[in-house]
């Protein structure tokens, strides 16, 4: 089984996704430029609603860092163990599993662990606290040189380690029944027997409307010149922005969500809740203290399906551009009703478990045709209605 969201989201002149020249991220798409914000920077702004609209307890939460040592040692210290030593602990412990840590005490790529993981790690360094340490002081720093250094250098950190630590750590990685972790999957390249496959996808959004980059020029004034020099002002620049109506698009697999949250039902469908609220609430922040781009969705179409999967994105294969009295959200919602339409009869709804759109715009003319049957008055009732429908059957995975 399987659960969709779309969403239709206008937004004030921002920029909120920039790129590495500082211009708002966009992509061509049926032949026009359209404004994008990926689906990266769409990922953590949901992992970040996780957390501040309350939607998943933080101890059902994870954390992505290289930091992990900093992280571990210091429990351990508030614990009353001496700090270096703490620190040269966590760092062998990490090594034995193949997870190396540089001068800096950083691993060599960001690690994403639940934080129950994160708690699990400190709590076998207390465990195995005397062994740990010990072998930490007796450890020589590897003299390795040249081709093969490093991987040399990780299988005798690995025979240093004591085994029985170093079992207690391989049996707590195990993603700590993190939702966004469970959702949104990892990769470690040095453990790949602890890699989890995402249960969800999520698109990179894109304008329903062609855009153009448009530019701010700016001034800031030196408040404490004196009032006898020049008046110019204190420096000046530009800020390249644009306003656009995005189309949103991610999906769930309920049976591989239930996996990755090691088979808790209860906890998966508290994840779908979840995702659904956050995927809602998530609003880039980029160059919000300038802007205050503070839009939330105008439509949001939520699905529930046991086969099968349909972005929306092509409803917008031809721009929308305002005309008449009908604005660029109103066109926008006719054309993704439209297209759900044209799906359906070509089609037709057999693996649709459930489909319900709550709209801003609540006036005569909704512009909803096809989709007029699953409306809903507000997001509450629509959130309601896909946790109710929610089967763990065993569906086929993607």
């Amino acid at each position: 089984m399987f659960v969709e969201v779309h969403l239709l989201q206008n937004f004030v002149p921002s920029n909120l996704n920039r790129d590495d020249t500082g211009s708002p991220k966009d992509c061509e798409f049926g032949g026009y430029r359209r404004a994008r914000i990926s689906s990266q920077c769409l990922k953590r702004s949901i992992r970040k609603a996780f957390g501040d609209e309350r939607l998943v307890a933080e101890e059902r939460l994870a954390k992505r860092t290289k930091r992990l040592v900093d992280e571990v040692a210091g429990r351990l210290t508030e614990a009353n163990r001496p700090e270096a030593e703490a620190r040269a602990a966590v760092e062998l412990l990490l090594k034995g599993v193949k997870l190396a840590v540089d001068d800096e005490g950083e691993t060599q790529y960001l690690l994403f662990l639940g934080n129950a993981e994160i708690a699990a790690i400190a709590e076998v360094c207390a465990t195995h606290w005397d062994a740990l340490a010990a072998a930490a002081a007796s450890e020589a720093a590897p003299e390795e040189a040249g081709r093969g250094g490093a991987r040399r250098a990780k299988t005798q950190a690995k025979e240093t380690v004591p085994p029985a630590a170093r079992q207690a750590l391989e049996r707590v990685l195990n993603g700590g029944k993190a939702a966004d972790l469970a959702l949104f999957g990892r990769m470690l390249a040095d453990l790949p027997d602890k890699n989890l496959d995402a249960a969800c996808q999520v698109a990179h959004a894109i304008s329903t409307n062609r855009v153009n980059v448009e530019f701010d020029f700016f001034t800031a004034v030196d408040d404490l010149k004196p009032r006898s020099e020049d008046m110019g002002a204190g420096m000046l620049g530009t800020v390249e922005f644009n306003s656009a109506c995005f189309y949103r698009y991610a999906n769930i697999e309920l049976e591989q969500l239930k996996r990755n949250l090691d088979g808790d039902e209860e906890l998966a469908r508290g994840t779908v809740e979840a995702f659904v609220r956050a995927s809602i609430a998530a609003i880039p922040t980029g160059k919000q203290n300038s802007m205050a781009a503070q839009n939330p969705p105008s439509l949001v179409l939520a699905v529930v399906r046991r086969t099968g999967l349909w972005s929306l994105a092509n409803a917008f294969l031809k721009p929308v551009a305002p005309r008449g009295e009908r604005d660029l959200v109103q066109l926008s919602v006719a054309a993704l009703d439209d297209y759900w339409r044209k799906l359906m009869r070509m089609y037709g709804e057999d693996g649709i478990a459930g489909a319900w759109v709550a709209l801003l715009d609540d006036d005569g003319d909704d512009g909803l045709s096809a989709l007029r049957p699953g409306k809903v008055a507000n997001v509450g009732a629509l959130v309601g209605n896909v946790v109710g429908a929610l089967a763990f059957d065993g569906a086929r995975a993607r």
